[in-house]
């Protein structure tokens, strides 16, 4: 489940590129970003692009350890088999994050994970939660994909009945991801491992 930070930023770059502008400036932009010489010439191409864009100022991320607090030991009948937490940053930008892991006593599984992007705000929400900013609705023959809102946060909701696999994504407070994945669960599942996370605290931390 985790997605390398660097990484992240790469693929977000023709979609903050794609903001605004002429077609000229968006080549520009993406010639800016493609020819740089390292990921760290390409992260910087996109910080000053978010800075351009007149986005917040960023802020020190919280202590991980405060992510990780908010991870029950235990979801739907399924116990948690890891945990774990890091800071890592590039560039003058931080992130916090904290992931847990559950196990069922069959296939099923669910994989956690909490971000806190404050140290990134200018990009926050176009690098970690592109969805936020779009307006999705589809269905197939064997699931769906939607935004939607939960608890007055925007998020992102995908299953496939067939897989019994899906994942819900949260935007809290413009600034903190919180990423549910599981395989072989239901939907009811899946929503409560969301529930199982205090939005309202997580969303006050500091």
């Amino acid at each position: 489940m985790k997605t390398s930070f660097i990484a992240v930023f790469l693929s977000s770059a023709l979609l903050l590129s794609s903001c605004g502008g002429s077609q000229d400036e968006k080549e520009a932009e993406n010639a800016k970003i493609t020819e740089a010489d390292s990921p760290a010439d390409a992260l910087q191409a996109i910080a000053d692009k978010a800075k351009a864009m007149g986005d917040r100022e960023a802020v020190d991320p919280v202590d991980f350890r405060k992510l990780k607090d908010l991870l029950p030991e235990n979801i739907s009948g399924m116990s948690r088999t890891e945990a774990t937490g890091e800071k890592t940053g590039a560039m003058g930008f931080t992130v916090s994050t904290a992931q847990a892991k559950y196990k069922g006593s069959g296939d099923e599984s669910l994989d956690i994970e909490i971000v806190d992007t404050g140290g990134i705000a200018g990009v926050s929400t176009m690098a970690l939660a592109a969805w936020s900013i779009a307006e999705i609705d589809k269905e197939t023959t064997t699931g769906y994909e939607k935004t939607t809102k939960i608890d007055g946060h925007r998020a992102f909701e995908k299953f496939d009945n067939e897989n019994k696999s899906g994942e819900i994504n949260i935007l809290v407070g413009e600034r903190y991801v919180v990423n549910v994945q599981g395989n072989n669960i239901s939907v009811d599942q899946l929503k409560d491992a969301l529930k199982s996370i205090d939005l309202d605290k997580l969303g006050e931390l500091k």
